[in-house]
């Protein structure tokens, strides 16, 4: 039976889809000037062209997804994507990430859609450091919705934190303390250049790998990695209920353990978060009759994923800014 794997040995059950490229923060990082619509963008795939979509992927191995945006929480019928999503046969997890700005109205009707899984957005536990970071005073809306989160019966909750030189580079204290209590991990993102956030990059840039010593310092030991996971390399300590995690996508072997695709608001595949093609899905989701085709041009597609990103030759591929694919 035909799997999602490709020509280097590695396999893709993990499938990331935006649902929009809305959002309604300006992180310096990503969006800070706003979500401005670009002329003549797609529309979002339609709720029947995401069953297709998911129906195809779940059918050639995909057991774990994320619905990504922009920001999620702003599409409408985010409640009927989740609960599509949620009963396609094969789908094991269903995974969100928010800004989580609607969090604490909205987490009970998604969980009863059927999400899983969440992550959180929260870039600084220092209400002005987060401000000035997302350009939104919202930190302790957000942070009542992850306190909501963790008794909604979610299998996991998780934060997200891009790592900002001179911005949240000192936050490790402060996060490892917010986890001593609280069934959550906590996610250290190293800063990704993209299409349009050079000058941010050059500033605020700085390895993720600058937190492995200040936490073995602290008796922090990295943890075993699930088939599935994301690429999180996650530290535990036995008098804390929760994990760290850091994400380094300059590290030299980051890309080994690639095992997600992903799928733009639009309907394009994106082999590659920094790929520079994408390959559009959307005629071949129109009919049910088109799964056949859907499955073999998915198949074919993997055969030509490159080995690595291209990162560190400083191409940044189709990507002006994280918000367009959904990191």
């Amino acid at each position: 039976m035909p799997s999602l794997a490709d020509r280097h040995g590695r396999s893709f059950p993990y499938l990331r889809l935006s649902l929009l490229e809305a959002c309604n923060f300006r992180c310096g990082y990503c969006l800070p000037d706003g979500h401005r619509p670009l002329p003549g963008k797609p529309a979002d795939l339609r709720l029947d062209e995401i069953g297709r979509l998911l129906r195809a992927f779940a059918r050639l191995g995909m057991r774990k997804l994320r619905l990504t945006g922009g920001e999620p929480s702003l599409r409408r019928d985010l409640p009927e994507v989740i609960a599509l999503a949620a009963a396609v046969p094969g789908i094991a997890k269903v995974a969100m990430t928010t800004n989580g700005e609607l969090l604490a109205r909205r987490i009970d009707a998604w969980r009863a859609a059927g999400l899983s899984h969440l992550n959180v957005s929260v870039d600084a536990l220092d209400r002005a450091r987060f401000a000035a970071i997302t350009g939104r005073d919202r930190l302790p809306q957000i942070l009542d919705g992850v306190e909501r989160a963790l008794t909604a019966g979610l299998r996991a909750v998780k934060l997200n934190a891009v790592l900002l030189r001179g911005l949240n580079d000192d936050q490790l204290p402060a996060f490892i303390g917010f986890v001593r209590e609280r069934p959550l991990d906590v996610r250290f993102i190293e800063l990704m250049r993209t299409g349009d956030n050079g000058d941010h990059f050059a500033r605020h840039h700085v390895r993720a790998t600058v937190l492995e010593a200040q936490l073995r310092e602290r008796g922090w030991r990295p943890q075993p990695r699930a088939f599935d996971a994301g690429p999180s390399v996650d530290w535990g300590h036995p008098d804390y209920q929760g994990r760290i995690g850091i994400i380094a996508p300059y590290a030299p072997d980051f890309c080994a353990g690639c095992n997600r695709l992903r799928v733009t608001a639009g309907g394009d595949l994106r082999l590659c978060l920094f790929g520079e093609t994408g390959i559009p899905l959307r005629p071949l989701l129109q009919s049910d009759d088109q799964a056949a085709e859907l499955e073999a041009t998915l198949v074919a597609q993997l055969g030509l994923k490159a080995a690595s990103h291209a990162l560190h030759e400083g191409r940044t591929g189709l990507v002006p800014h994280l918000a367009s694919i959904g990191g």
